[in-house]
């Protein structure tokens, strides 16, 4: 539990502090966060809720050719397993692998908020524990879609399906984010529109077509439920409905405002998804790629609403909780024994 600690409690103290740096040591110290994350995820030993599921997907490759594992698994996941067997890197080897991307993301998108440390502290106690460590196929996917919404930010739609089309080579469900796209351009609406509904509909029968069935068994008409995904949508519709409520005091250009808007408002709309969907894991799933709001929001919240001494009371308030939500899922959570203790590879008996 200690680790878990550690990895809130440093950027969040950090986050109260404004130090004059040159630009070589602000690289260092963000090159060092991500080193620390990604080899906190990657090493992990017997930790997350799926641990023993990717190690029988590592292991399943013993009588897998690569076509086999590629067809079974998501593609670049079938792959990657496929390549770290014939290696032998181990389950360690993916986790690095994906730790390292999902943690790249996870620092390029806090770098572009105005209170980086304090976004991150935001993401370490669900986005970082539980998924990066806990669903690693999504914690990739969510990884690339952290360089997909930035783009989108900067009106690179292109770029914005390319980050998200190899995402859902991970993880099947990283195809919802392509309407965004969509919804949230500027210029060209109708050209926009029409090129990425196509794009929607060349991924659905690249990506999806095979898998729906299944998809539609497993979770709707399986009636799977999340424990605790209420909880999780609404962390998500809370900043959501923060920022549709004052969102001229963000203060943001017209792309970056509509782009927000849209993520803001499916956030909230979540919430009556959630209550008549048959499977609230279905839903909880596909929320996953709607965290990005709460870093978002959270971060630029005490510049947004107050001024003066009042954004430290802020900033105070956002850390103390997030601090909350990580003492009472490590503390009471059904699942949180598959977190606890943290264990690093090197370091323990295999």
């Amino acid at each position: 539990m200690f680790v878990y600690w550690l990895m809130f409690l440093l950027p969040a103290w950090a986050s109260f502090f404004k130090v004059r740096n040159t630009r070589a040591a602000v690289l260092f110290g963000w090159a060092a966060a991500w080193l620390a994350l990604a080899l906190l995820i990657g090493f992990r030993h017997e930790v997350g809720g799926d641990w023993f599921n990717y190690l029988a997907h590592y292991e399943a490759n013993y009588y897998m050719s690569f076509w086999d594992a590629v067809e079974r698994f998501d593609p670049a996941h079938g792959a990657m397993n496929w390549l770290a067997y014939r290696m032998d890197w181990g389950v360690y080897g993916i986790n690095l692998v994906y730790g390292a991307i999902f943690s790249l993301g996870l620092i390029a998108f806090c770098r572009a908020q105005p209170r980086p440390l304090l976004a991150l502290a935001v993401a370490v106690p669900y986005l970082v524990v539980v998924v990066g460590m806990g669903y690693s196929r999504q914690g990739v996917a969510i990884g690339l879609a952290f360089f997909a919404l930035l783009a989108l930010a900067e009106r690179n739609t292109v770029k914005f399906v390319v980050f998200v089309a190899i995402a859902a080579l991970f993880h099947k469900t990283a195809v919802v984010l392509i309407p965004i796209a969509a919804l949230a351009s500027t210029k060209n609406r109708v050209w926009t529109a029409a090129w990425v509904g196509a794009t929607g509909v060349l991924f659905y029968f690249l990506y999806l077509q095979e898998a729906a069935d299944s998809l539609v068994s497993g979770y709707v008409e399986a009636k799977m439920a999340s424990e605790g995904g209420a909880i999780r949508v609404a962390m998500n519709a809370v900043p959501g409905l923060l920022f549709l409520l004052n969102r001229k005091r963000f203060r943001l250009d017209k792309a970056e405002l509509a782009l927000w808007t849209w993520i803001s408002a499916i956030a909230v709309l979540f919430v009556p998804i959630l209550v008549v969907s048959p499977s609230s894991t279905a839903v909880d799933r596909v929320a996953l790629y709607f965290i990005p709001i709460q870093m978002y929001v959270f971060s630029r919240l005490p510049d947004a609403l107050w001024r003066g001494r009042h954004r430290l009371a802020v900033s105070g308030g956002v850390v103390a909780y997030y601090g909350l939500v990580m003492f009472v899922w490590l503390t009471f959570g059904t699942h949180a024994k598959y977190w606890l203790p943290y264990q690093f590879y090197p370091l323990v008996d295999v």
